[in-house]
């Protein structure tokens, strides 16, 4: 059964094949598949370039249980709001340019959110705050993002999950985070202009200094604690600093609450930006 995407009219199936017409899908029939966490460190390590690397992590079915939710989401799972559009039901690649200054570590994608959209951080509030902020920041084109397709575009940022996959309850095991994080290293390592890791959440800045030290960076010990504007340096074998910062997520329990504001998010990115 194929619907067709909300944005671009094309009928695709739920979840998405490689190759079959959704709008920015980095993958195609020949793409390599992960089929486990030895599988994710071989196909990272093999990645030349991000679109390679987004590409690996598109088709990515190491953890089987993530892909078991990812894909009865998209089928049978769907909320009745969007009962009559697919699904991408398949890991949600990281967006933005290969030249960033600036990459943003979230934790997983939302299950009716990017898992729905295939891009990260849109199709829920989350995205809905992140980019309005990044908009203000003079980091995108446009103040909103519904999905791949929508004419979005980052300048000097691109986005990233510490988990590339919706996990059940929004809760990812130790096992599945440890078996996404290379591509992650090997992302990170791609990006040569990288200045600053802006980490949303405790989990994600967890998740961003261990891959640091996977990669073989210097990071400071003891090691340093997450906070809503939090910083440490951390140095990458070529000697060359990049900044780790933290921010509250903007999940709908923090902006409901007043515990992360418009301004406090704002802020975060002004100093993101004014590293050299």
């Amino acid at each position: 059964m194929t619907e067709p995407h909300p944005l671009t009219g094309q009928r695709v199936a739920s979840p998405v094949p490689p190759g079959t017409g959704w709008p920015g899908d980095p993958a195609d029939a020949t793409t390599h598949t992960a089929r486990s966490a030895a599988g994710v460190v071989r196909l990272a390590r093999a990645a030349r370039d991000l679109d390679h690397l987004d590409a690996a992590v598109s088709v990515c079915c190491a953890c089987p249980r993530l892909v078991a939710w990812r894909e009865e989401v998209a089928t049978t799972g769907r909320r009745a709001s969007f009962s009559r559009e697919p699904y991408w039901g398949r890991p949600v690649p990281s967006f933005g340019p290969a030249d960033a200054r600036i990459l943003v570590v979230g934790l997983a994608p939302a299950a009716h959110g990017a898992n729905r959209t295939g891009r990260v951080f849109t199709g829920d509030r989350s995205g809905d705050w992140l980019f309005a902020a990044f908009h203000r920041a003079g980091l995108a084109s446009l103040p909103t993002s519904v999905g791949a397709g929508d004419g979005q575009e980052l300048t000097g940022l691109r986005v990233a999950a510490a988990v590339r996959c919706a996990p059940p309850a929004n809760q990812p095991t130790t096992q599945e985070k440890a078996a996404c994080a290379p591509w992650l290293v090997r992302e990170i390592a791609l990006m040569p202009e990288l200045r600053v890791l802006l980490a949303l959440g405790g989990i994600a800045w967890d998740t961003t200094l261990g891959v640091a030290r996977t990669a073989g960076w210097g990071v400071p010990r003891p090691k340093p604690r997450f906070g809503h504007g939090a910083s440490a340096v951390l140095t990458r074998p070529d000697g060359e600093r990049v900044t780790l910062l933290g921010s509250y997520h903007p999940s709908q329990q923090n902006t409901f609450t007043g515990r992360l504001t418009e301004d406090m998010l704002d802020e975060v990115l002004r100093a993101a930006l004014a590293y050299p």
